[in-house]
């Protein structure tokens, strides 16, 4: 939880919500999203006026004129170096990123993976619906291989980016995803990412119901979800299944899915997993789950860690140069040195 003096405050969903009337399509999944961020935000016991939301460009940029907090709605692709920007300039803030996969990994990409690795204390929601929707469906940097769009009428012949694999390697210290229709989970990951010090990322599945409606629908369904769907819980056995029949174990680094229904294996011999492991290849090969055939799409937290961030560690370097420098003069700085005179 984010400790600066707030515990006494008290808010309920309802004051984060702003004035301004929603305008998603019908149906779509960011309605989930916003709902559950608004109702989570109270819990986080910080006061509206320390929150921003930033966001880029795109359906899911609209965030920000729909939390009733401080915000700012970028430009493409640069949500996360705007954020990065606001939180060293002001540590105490809880600074949040809305962006859509085509907004996040395309030309945003460079800045993603550079925040991630310098542990800048942002949160940050990936609305993954794995098409360009504001921009009425082209195909986006999450498409899967194959994809018939506007912009690909003969299918796609991009491999797409895993989400989870890319924040993972680039050094994000908070990896995790949900579901826009498991509005449960969905909350219990914003209040995780809410209260981690450091880049917190969630990848959320979220339908577009006008192009690219049913995406994941096979994770979402009830029957479906059961067979497809791991949840992974820290400390706990890989089991997943309608009957809790199936597991994930580990035969060396190669994970494998046995049947526990056989008497060849039991959940005592299936993988468990460790959140805060800390070695990342481990989440790493979790992230591969969802293109791994015959595997469930994990859920989730992969992992946690703990370390200084990126604002901490430049506040500090300040201050020991202060101490050895003194304050500085900006006059005397930009009047030392090489200076010419131009008559």
């Amino acid at each position: 939880m984010a400790d600066n003096g707030n515990a006494e405050v008290k808010y309920t969903a309802k004051d984060f919500s702003s004035s301004q009337d929603v305008r998603w399509c019908p149906g779509c999944g960011d309605y989930s999203i916003l709902a559950q961020t608004q109702r989570v935000s109270p819990d986080l016991k910080i006061k509206i006026e320390d929150y921003v939301w930033v966001s880029g460009i795109g359906c899911a940029a609209r965030f920000p004129y729909y939390m009733n907090t401080y915000g700012i709605h970028g430009i493409h692709g640069r949500a996360p170096a705007i954020a990065t920007g606001v939180k060293v300039n002001n540590p105490k803030l809880s600074v949040w990123v809305a962006s859509g996969d085509g907004d996040l990994l395309s030309i945003g990409g460079n800045h993603f993976i550079h925040v991630c690795r310098r542990n800048v204390d942002l949160k940050i929601l990936l609305f993954n619906n794995r098409i360009y929707g504001l921009t009425k469906g082209q195909y986006s940097p999450t498409s899967e291989k194959g994809k018939k769009t506007k912009s690909t009428p003969f299918g796609s012949v991009d491999y797409p980016f895993n989400p989870l694999a890319l924040a993972v390697g680039s050094g994000a210290t908070f990896v995790a995803r949900a579901l826009d229709r498991d509005p449960k989970h969905l909350q219990a990951m914003l209040k995780r990412a809410g209260e981690h010090k450091g880049t917190a990322f969630i990848e959320i599945y979220q339908n577009c119901n006008i192009f690219n409606d049913g995406a994941f629908e096979i994770l979402t369904e009830k029957d479906t979800k059961p067979d497809h769907v791991i949840f992974l819980e820290h400390n706990q056995p890989m089991v997943f299944g309608k009957e809790k029949n199936k597991g994930i174990k580990l035969d060396g680094l190669n994970p494998v899915v046995v049947d526990l229904t056989d008497g060849k294996y039991s959940v005592n011999d299936l993988w468990v997993h460790d959140e805060f492991d800390k070695n990342s290849f481990r989440a790493h090969i979790i992230s591969q789950f969802t293109e791994m055939e015959g595997f469930p799409t994990p859920v989730g937290v992969l992992r946690q860690e703990f370390k200084t961030t990126y604002e901490e560690d430049l506040h500090q370097q300040l201050e020991d140069a202060k101490k050895t420098k003194g304050e500085g003069d900006l006059r005397k700085l930009l009047f030392s040195g090489n200076t010419w005179e131009v008559n």
